[in-house]
C-alpha cells in the first residue's frame, strides 16, 4: 500500500520524505489555507519535495470552472493529480478531464454507488473517508472494502485511497483490505514507527554493549 501525506505543511513533508516511505501527498483548500501561501505557490512548492502523486483540489463547483480550474492545476507540475468532489459536475468534469489525460482524485466518497460512477468515468483514484463515516457510527473501512472488490470484479484501473485514516489501526486495516493507497496526517505516519517493546529492546541491546565494552576494556 503507497503512504500518502495528508498535509500541505512544508516542514512535516521535508520531515517524512527524508525518511524514504512517502509516496505521494494529499492537500485540500482548508489544508493550503492554513500555510498561508497562494495555492498555486504552495502545490509547486509540496512537488519539489515528494516526487509522488500530488492531489491539489479545486474550489470551483460547476463544470465549466472546474475543467478551467483543473487545467491550470495540472500544469503546475507533472505529477499533480486534480482532485474533485464527487458531485454531477464532478464526475462530469473528471470524464472530461480524464478524456484530457489529465488524472483526477475524486474526493468526498461515501457509498460503494459513487465509487462505481467515479470509475466509469475515468477517476484516477477515488478517495472513501473512513473517519468521517466512522464519526456518523458507520464501519468506514467496509465502504474501503466495498470499493475494492467492485472494483476487483470488473478490472477498474482506479486506484483506491483510503482517506481520512486517523490511527495505526485504520492504517492496518486498509493495508488489509486492499487499498491501493492510504492519506494520513503526520503524526499518524510517525505512530507507525512506535512499540514499547522497540523502544525498550534497543534500550536493553545498548546496555549489554556498553557492559561488554566496559568489560572487555578492563581486562
Amino acid at each position: 500500500m503507497k503512504i500518502f501525506l495528508d498535509t500541505a505543511n512544508l516542514e512535516e513533508l521535508r520531515t517524512a520524505a527524508a525518511w524514504g516511505i512517502v509516496d505521494g501527498v494529499t492537500t485540500n483548500p482548508t489544508l493550503i489555507a492554513r500555510e498561508g501561501q497562494p495555492n498555486e505557490k504552495q502545490i509547486a512548492s509540496i512537488c519539489e519535495i515528494v516526487d509522488g502523486d500530488i492531489s491539489a483540489e479545486v474550489v470551483a463547483t460547476d463544470y465549466e470552472n472546474m475543467i478551467v480550474e483543473g487545467r491550470k492545476l495540472a500544469a503546475i507540475h507533472p505529477n499533480v493529480v486534480v482532485k474533485l468532489p464527487l458531485t454531477r459536475d464532478g464526475i462530469k468534469a473528471t470524464a472530461t478531464l480524464s478524456k484530457e489525460d489529465i488524472r483526477v482524485n475524486v474526493t468526498l466518497c461515501f457509498t460503494a454507488n459513487q465509487a462505481l460512477l467515479a470509475a466509469k468515468a475515468g477517476a484516477y483514484i477515488i478517495s472513501p473517508f473512513v473517519g468521517r463515516l466512522d464519526d456518523l457510527g458507520m464501519t468506514g473501512m467496509e465502504l474501503v472494502e466495498e470499493i475494492v472488490t467492485i472494483y476487483d470484479n470488473y478490472d477498474y484501473d482506479t486506484q483506491v485511497l483510503a482517506a481520512s485514516l486517523r490511527s495505526p489501526l485504520h492504517v492496518k486495516e486498509a493495508a488489509l483490505i486492499g487499498a491501493h493507497i492510504g492519506t494520513m496526517p503526520f503524526k499518524v505516519v510517525d505512530s507507525l514507527f512506535n512499540h514499547p517493546l522497540t523502544d525498550s529492546g534497543l534500550e536493553r541491546f545498548l546496555k549489554d554493549h556498553a557492559k561488554a565494552f566496559e568489560s572487555g576494556s578492563s581486562k
